[in-house]
């Protein structure tokens, strides 16, 4: 499975799912069973791979606006939402967090910004068609700290002026 094919699957699962991320995951699995176990490994790493590369302070200070802060698990959650949401988002967040203003159409912190249950989908449905657990999927192992300069997420006015676009549109009233 090449980016691409990754990527297609995201998206086509989300537009179906109308952007619930648990119905994004059940579909998920359902569009992964139709494929062989590689292809399902293949997935699991592009989705791995990706969830790494998103283990940055800058990004987890962009969930912490959204999210209303954003605990260690919350953090990975909202790493799984946001592959969820698509190449472009994706990609655009990674480069400039504060992007996020311009590539979220809205974010009700009810329902956005949890995809547990999407960094799971792949396992599950390997486990589905082989009946085993998923073998390692041979990655480096994601960083110990995340990539960048840590900084506090309990500032307000430094949240405010680190992501001046997020918080104008999403941070507290």
């Amino acid at each position: 499975m090449d980016e691409t094919e990754f990527w297609e699957i995201i998206d086509s699962t989300r537009e179906a799912a109308e952007g619930d991320p648990e119905d994004h995951a059940d579909l998920l699995v359902e569009r992964l069973v139709r494929l062989d176990p590689d292809s399902v490994l293949d997935f699991a790493r592009h989705f791995e791979a990706r969830y790494n590369r998103a283990y940055r302070w800058d990004l987890w200070g962009a969930a912490a606006v959204l999210l209303g802060g954003a605990s260690d698990d919350a953090f990975d959650y909202f790493r799984c939402w946001l592959i969820a949401q698509g190449r472009e988002v994706f990609e655009g967040a990674v480069h400039d967090p504060d992007s996020l203003a311009d590539l979220l159409d809205d974010f009700d912190e009810e329902l956005d910004g949890d995809g547990e249950d999407l960094g799971y989908a792949a396992d599950e449905a390997y486990e589905q068609l082989t009946g085993v657990v998923a073998p390692d999927l041979g990655l480096p192992p994601q960083a110990a700290e995340p990539a960048g300069t840590p900084f506090g997420f309990d500032d307000d006015a430094a949240l405010a002026e680190r992501y001046p676009a997020l918080w104008e549109r999403f941070g507290p009233v």
